[in-house]
């Protein structure tokens, strides 16, 4: 069973006045912070106060890009031609490298976002042109991945340094890419639920799907949506239930 593994949430995902989430509470518990890059969420000063905050916590700073769609906060499915989401990635770690670096910190690890990474994780070709874009940049960036999954497949055609991620807060269809969000169950809201089963997850190397089916992984680090209503007890009670089975929480 993995004895070390990264517990991750996305997170500086307000926008202006509107707050999402509770960023202060989750930098508490989290060892790794996905932030926003102003595409689907974010502006320059959220992203400057969460990973100011991160970095004073001792938490590792992501860059995590998704589509240009504020309204549809990433989530909609949209068909843009590969060179454009080449420098749309690319300009959206370079942000996230500025404000991390003004902050006296670094962007170790970059993670696609909503409905891009859920299309990436079906298509292979568009998650390499994301990747590729990504280490243009930054060569030795950790590139997260959903495990299990053609964005596993293309990180390690790239041979990148790549985390396998899962998600502790979402269902699992049988070929490792999560439920659609409009399913019943889709997104998991109690802690109570989802620690035993991350930590079934770990002790078999594997992802568990809906219909118990057992998918083998690399299980690198674990995430949680920063913008749901129960996500810091959510975060709270997974980690406490890790460490009491003694598995040690370490960032990326």
């Amino acid at each position: 069973m993995t004895r070390k593994v990264d517990l991750n949430s996305d997170m500086g995902e307000g926008f202006g006045p509107w707050k999402m989430g509770d960023d202060a509470a989750l930098l508490d518990i989290v060892t790794s912070a996905s932030i926003a890059c102003g595409f689907h969420a974010g502006d320059p000063d959220v992203m400057d106060q969460t990973m100011r905050t991160a970095i004073a916590n001792g938490v590792g700073i992501g860059a995590h890009p998704g589509f240009a769609d504020l309204k549809g906060f990433g989530r909609r499915k949209l068909p843009i031609p590969h060179d454009e989401l080449a420098n749309a990635v690319a300009y959206q770690l370079g942000a996230a490298q500025a404000m991390a670096k003004r902050a006296g910190g670094q962007v170790r690890h970059l993670k696609l976002h909503g409905a891009l990474a859920n299309m990436a994780s079906e298509d292979h070709a568009l998650a390499r042109v994301c990747y590729q874009a990504a280490l243009d940049v930054a060569p030795d960036i950790v590139i997260m991945v959903l495990a299990a999954t053609a964005q596993q497949d293309a990180a390690q055609e790239l041979g990148c340094n790549w985390a396998g991620e899962i998600f502790a807060d979402r269902a699992y269809n049988d070929d490792a890419t999560l439920v659609d969000r409009s399913q019943p169950g889709a997104v998991l809201h109690d802690a109570d639920v989802a620690a035993p089963r991350i930590l079934q997850m770990l002790e078999a190397g594997a992802i568990i799907s809906e219909t118990g089916k057992h998918i083998p992984c690399r299980i690198d680090t674990i995430c949680l949506h920063g913008d749901t209503p129960d996500a810091v007890n959510m975060a709270r009670g997974i980690r406490q239930h890790l460490e009491q089975a003694g598995v040690t929480l370490v960032p990326l």
